[in-house]
């Protein structure tokens, strides 16, 4: 007889602990997130709280951040004592040094999962060179790998921990080998959850720099179908914005960073609350929001003022308001040489910190805009047309982003020299 009623989850991700904001320590905001993850977990007394990755924001962390998120850890363990945390490594960790601690962790139930097990990476080329008489030892091995990333909450459920890696290292089908392992242990039909840290094709990336559909923060879109099947939530950490990706099943989620990296994510940041009964059963989900003691504001909040326009904004801004500023400022040439100085002056005497200024040319108008024959255009230098659409999009083409474009049309010509 089953006496559970459901699998209750905390999903959360890119904790991104230790990264500043135009050099401004942010360990405050990162500190009062922890102490909002402890007080939620006090209330909602999950049974399973799933850290996806990018838990903090350089390889490197400092002896201070580190510290801060073990302290982190182990309040969030003793507002729950019975609760299993999961821990996964995300493209900004370093898988290898995720697992340090892995053992001591497990006396909190912490599980620090950091990079796929070196044996399942060569399973398939192993498995080529073997006489039959030795598969059935591989096969085992290939289990006991598998093993290392599921972990069983008892009377609960299951979860699949599996971290970022390159996707040229993840066995063809590995999805797939770890939900049919889960399945073969799964005799009670108890919830099964898988995280991943990765960009999932038709997610919403808004808020990341130069991302597309394709790549998003230097990882590669995959199908939601490579993913493999079995699984009742598909728990995902790397895309900053919460969403549900479709899957038909309303089953696949980003939870979102809980603390925003940059001015561009101006949307909801929360953790989600994940209820699910049993396996084959649809989850239910709510968003708990976190709030951020410096909050990242843009002046104006809508479109672009002028240079004048925006320094009265920030002028006005009252003084009792922490929060980070950034200015959105229309020109026609260029910002005055002392204008981050004039609007750091704004400030002072006031709670908030001023950034930076995100300049834009003024529109041009279509009139305006050379247009040129196909024999001009193909008689441009490469980087005369770079210039010119740089001009178009209101950026200045400067020393340094020339530098840039002349070293990758030096790598294409070598590319194409020797292919």
């Amino acid at each position: 007889m089953q006496t559970h009623q459901y699998m209750k989850i905390l999903h959360t991700s890119d904790w991104h602990l230790g990264h500043t904001l135009y050099n401004y320590d942010r360990t405050e905001e990162q500190q009062a997130m922890l102490e909002q993850m402890v007080s939620i977990v006090e209330e909602q007394k999950p049974d399973v709280f799933l850290l996806c990755g990018d838990v903090y924001h350089t390889p490197q962390p400092s002896a201070a951040v580190q510290t801060m998120l073990s302290d982190g850890l182990v309040r969030i363990h003793e507002a729950n004592p019975q609760m299993t945390i999961v821990m996964t490594a995300g493209n900004h960790d370093s898988g290898t040094k995720h697992e340090i601690f892995q053992t001591p962790w497990k006396a909190l139930k912490v599980y620090a999962i950091g990079q796929l097990g070196k044996a399942a990476s060569k399973r398939e080329q192993n498995h080529a060179r073997m006489e039959s008489a030795e598969h059935e030892q591989a096969r085992l091995k290939g289990k006991e790998d598998l093993d290392e990333h599921i972990i069983e909450v008892p009377g609960k459920g299951w979860i699949v921990a599996v971290p970022y890696a390159n996707e040229r290292n993840i066995p063809e089908g590995f999805f797939q080998q770890l939900l049919d392992r889960v399945a073969e242990k799964n005799t009670e039909n108890l919830p099964v959850v898988m995280t991943a840290h990765t960009t999932v094709k038709g997610c919403d990336f808004t808020g990341h720099d130069h991302a597309t559909e394709y790549t998003v923060g230097g990882i590669d879109s995959l199908e939601l179908e490579e993913m493999g099947e079995g699984y009742d939530y598909l728990a995902l950490g790397h895309i900053h914005h919460g969403q549900f990706v479709h899957s038909g099943k309303h089953n696949v989620r980003y939870s979102g960073t809980p603390l925003p990296v940059s001015f561009d994510e101006n949307f909801t940041h929360s953790v989600s609350i994940v209820e699910i009964g049993q396996h084959g059963e649809t989850p239910a989900v709510k968003e708990i929001e976190i709030q951020n003691p410096h909050p990242l504001v843009t002046l104006p909040t809508d479109g672009l003022a002028t240079w004048e326009e925006a320094k009265e904004l920030l002028r006005k801004f009252p003084d009792d308001i922490p929060a980070y500023i950034r200015l959105n400022v229309e020109i026609e040439d260029f910002l005055p040489v002392e204008a981050n100085a004039e609007a750091a002056s704004l400030t002072e005497g006031k709670q908030c910190r001023f950034c930076c200024i995100n300049a834009k040319r003024k529109a041009v108008r279509q009139d305006d805009v050379q247009v040129l024959t196909v024999q001009e255009f193909q008689e441009e230098k490469p980087i005369e047309i770079a210039r010119r659409y740089a001009e178009y999009e209101g950026i200045s083409f400067d020393e340094e982003m020339q530098t840039m474009f002349n070293e990758v049309m030096d790598m294409v010509a070598d590319e194409s020299r020797n292919s």
